[in-house]
Parts: structure tokens; sequence; C-alpha cells
């Protein structure tokens, strides 16, 4: 029998992006400088659970909040937490929305759905904090798994009610193909977890808006994933004109920016 193929340079996505290593350089600058900026109003470290990554950083706009965006961060479930990306709260931010940004444990130590079960805890601690207005979420990348799977049927958390809108961008949707890739060896994604834990292979519960996002540029497994997302759910999707997976993010920096008013809009 021949052995499948590896998968683990079609989810490449530095290799293809000239300067990939100075994103995240200016990913971490631009969050504290816009932690230090908002003074009291910026809230890092708040906890969810009793682990050490189980915390949430959250940011209050001037006044009474329009409602509650939760960012969930990206970076193959192995990477990266939360005091990485507060940049990406200032487009909210400016139009009078909160905006959590929860951390989770990495694998290994602990399993996709283990994650899963996190983030729900997540956004209901921070649903607390800001307990009027509605909800929506957004994700990146592995972020992006998470956030489209707040909106599967399997799952109502306790804030279910007010969760109005999720934009996955650029989501990891099916799993099974990172079976064949060398991250499995710290993911450890077997068949079952991959049905259970797919959100193009779940269904979305009514009454959510969804709208998929990518980058034109993006790997093409990337583009597959986020229109196998869209079809299984019958919702939009969106390949932004010449980004590629580093910078599809950007957007959400600016209060008119595209992805921005997707996420919040009309909301």
């Amino acid at each position: 029998m021949n052995a499948l193929p590896d998968l683990s340079r079609d989810y490449a996505n530095a290799d293809f992006i000239p300067g990939a290593d100075e994103f995240p350089l200016r990913w971490r600058a631009d969050a504290a400088a816009l932690r230090d900026g908002l003074g009291e109003r910026a809230r890092s470290g708040l906890a969810y659970g009793q682990s050490a990554r189980q915390r949430y950083d959250l940011f209050l706009p001037e006044g009474v909040p329009r409602g509650l965006m939760v960012f969930i961060h990206g970076g193959y479930w192995l990477a990266f937490g939360p005091e990485d990306w507060s940049g990406f709260a200032a487009g909210a931010l400016a139009r009078g929305w909160a905006v959590a940004m929860p951390g989770y444990t990495l694998a290994p130590e602990a399993r996709i759905s283990e994650m899963v079960g996190e983030i729900e805890a997540a956004i209901g601690a921070a649903a607390v904090q800001v307990p009027d207005g509605p909800i929506a979420l957004c994700g990146h990348s592995a972020g992006g798994h998470l956030s489209a799977r707040m909106a599967c049927t399997d799952l109502r958390p306790a804030c279910a009610a007010r969760l109005a809108r999720v934009v996955p961008i650029s989501p990891l949707a099916d799993l099974r193909p990172l079976m064949q890739t060398a991250m499995n060896e710290k993911l450890s994604i077997d068949a079952a977890e991959a049905a259970a834990q797919s959100p193009a292979l779940l269904r979305k519960r009514e009454g959510v808006d969804a709208t998929v996002w990518v980058g034109a540029q993006e790997r093409p497994a990337f583009l597959w994933q986020a229109r196998l997302l869209s079809e299984e759910w019958d919702c939009p999707w969106h390949a932004a004109p010449g980004r590629h997976h580093f910078d599809v993010i950007d957007p959400l920096r600016e209060p008119d920016g595209d992805l921005t008013e997707a996420v919040i809009g009309g909301l």
C-alpha cells in the first residue's frame, strides 16, 4: 500500500511570504504600543481558568461598549499568545467596541478538542465583563478554526444568545489534511478528532451570520479550506485581493478597514 503524501509544504506559509520573519516582530511592537496607549482601558491577563495560559486580554473603548468583538489568534495551535496581537483591536475600538483576545493552552500540552473548550470558557468570561450588546467573533488561521467552532451546533456557549456573527479568517476548517503534515507530531490529530472538530464537517447554528475571509494570494490549501467552509455552511466567502496569510488581518487595525466592517459592520 502506498503511503499518504506529506502535505507539510501545502501549509507552510512563511516559506512563500517575503520577509516573513519580520511580521511577528512587528505584531509584538504594535501590540505593546496599543496597550501602552490605552492605559487603564487595557486589561491584560484576566483569568478564565486555573492554568497559566487560560487568560485573556480585554480592551475597552471610550464610553459604553457597543458590543464585544473577540479575536482568536493563530499559530497552528502551537505558538503565540494574546499579547502578540493587541494591535489588531484598534479598528473595532475606534468604532466603540470592546475587544477580547483569549489565550489557550498550546499543543502538545493540549489537544485541539481541549482548546475548543477553553475558548468557549474565555468568551463566556469576557461576555460577563461586557454584558451588553452583540458578540462578533473572528480568528486567524488556527484561530479561524476556533472561531468557527464556536458557531457549530454541538456547542452552546453561555452567551450564545448574543453571538451575532463569526468571521473565520484563513480558517483551518477541515483538520483531516493536517494529519499528513509534520506538525501532527505535536498536534496528534487522529481521525476521530478531525471528524469531531472540523467546522466544515459540522453544521453552523441558525441565527449566526457568517462570512469566510481569506487572502487571495494565500497558499492553495488555504483557499481550498476557505471555499470548503463557505460551501458547507452556505455562507459568503471573500478572497481579499493581494493579501497573503500574514497581512490578511491588517485591515482590522483600521476603523474603516474592509475586514473590520465584515466583522462588526451593521451590528
